[in-house]
């Protein structure tokens, strides 16, 4: 393993005190401290620990980025925000079976919707073996019948998959953006493969990136409707065909599943934020690399610069 720069290190334990003190209350007197460093084959990680909030941190063109936050002692706490946002595909697909999420991370959200909708069989991918291993090691995450994880790409487990879903969640980010080949009409295409009737795509979005604008029209180029969700900096991109839910539908259906299964963030509150996304003139995202090529293309884009 590479060491880390001191500085680096120090700019990491930074971002964690700054991301608890944002989302969580903790003791005045607790002490940011790095727990484990490792340089796997994508990332340069960081677990950083302060009083009971455990956080994943990424180094990426020296510059670091908080990916996970998450409660030790209350496993069904959501520090980010947006994570929370995340599981209002639920209310689009209220009879959903099974799940995917593209992009693990510390595997929180997976892990809430596991403890909160327990029949719903959910497959989490997760490019990055190493983190992988560190969820399960310092987030709480439990395999179990009803969640699995598969170390993969994303794009290359919907490729060989013959799985359907009735929700896709996609939170896969490097640094600041999202790969682009996550990105592209082709890749939503594939993604469209794998929903069944009536399925949902949820993806998070930062808005700030230069290829947000591109994002929303890419989407929309192949999905009949797309919403957004604001959520504190981030932006949750909701996707589907078929008629648009109205406002009605959506407060009825998310109170039902409030009313049956309880969740920590009501999802009857969560969809009254439903907005539409702002015109734009946005490009759309096309792959840059030849179909016979793809999965070689994907592993050449995945590999960490030096």
């Amino acid at each position: 393993m590479r060491k880390g720069l001191p500085g680096f290190r120090m700019l990491a334990a930074a971002a964690m005190a700054a991301a608890v003190v944002a989302m969580a209350p903790v003791s005045a007197r607790a002490e940011t401290r790095l727990v484990e460093e490792k340089e796997s084959q994508y990332n340069h990680i960081f677990i950083y620990k302060r009083d009971h909030y455990v956080s994943l941190i990424f180094g990426h063109n020296r510059r670091l980025y908080t990916e996970s936050l998450a409660n030790t002692k209350d496993p069904l706490e959501l520090p980010v925000e947006y994570t929370r946002y995340m599981t209002v595909a639920m209310a689009y697909a209220p009879a959903a079976r099974r799940l995917l999420e593209i992009g693990l991370g510390g595997g929180t959200t997976v892990s809430y919707l596991n403890r909160t909708f327990p029949a719903l069989r959910i497959d989490a991918v997760e490019l990055d073996p190493v983190v992988a291993t560190f969820a399960r090691k310092y987030f709480y995450l439990k395999e179990n019948a009803n969640l699995k994880v598969t170390v993969r790409d994303g794009r290359v487990f919907l490729v060989r998959s013959q799985e359907t879903y009735d929700v896709i969640m996609i939170d896969a980010y490097r640094g600041p953006f999202v790969p682009f080949h996550l990105l592209t009409r082709e890749f939503y295409q594939l993604v469209k493969k794998h929903l069944a009737k009536g399925g949902v795509v949820a993806q998070n979005i930062e808005p700030s990136t230069m290829l947000y604008e591109a994002a929303v029209a890419t989407i929309a180029a192949e999905f009949d409707n797309v919403e957004i969700y604001p959520a504190s900096g981030n932006f949750v991109l909701i996707a589907y065909n078929g008629p648009r839910r109205t406002d009605e539908d959506l407060r009825a259906v998310a109170g039902q599943l409030d009313a049956e299964y309880k969740p920590r963030y009501p999802l009857s509150k969560i969809v009254t934020e439903r907005r539409k996304p702002a015109k734009t003139d946005g490009q759309k995202l096309t792959d840059d690399f030849a179909p016979v090529q793809m999965l070689k293309s994907i592993e050449r884009h995945n590999k960490k610069r030096p």
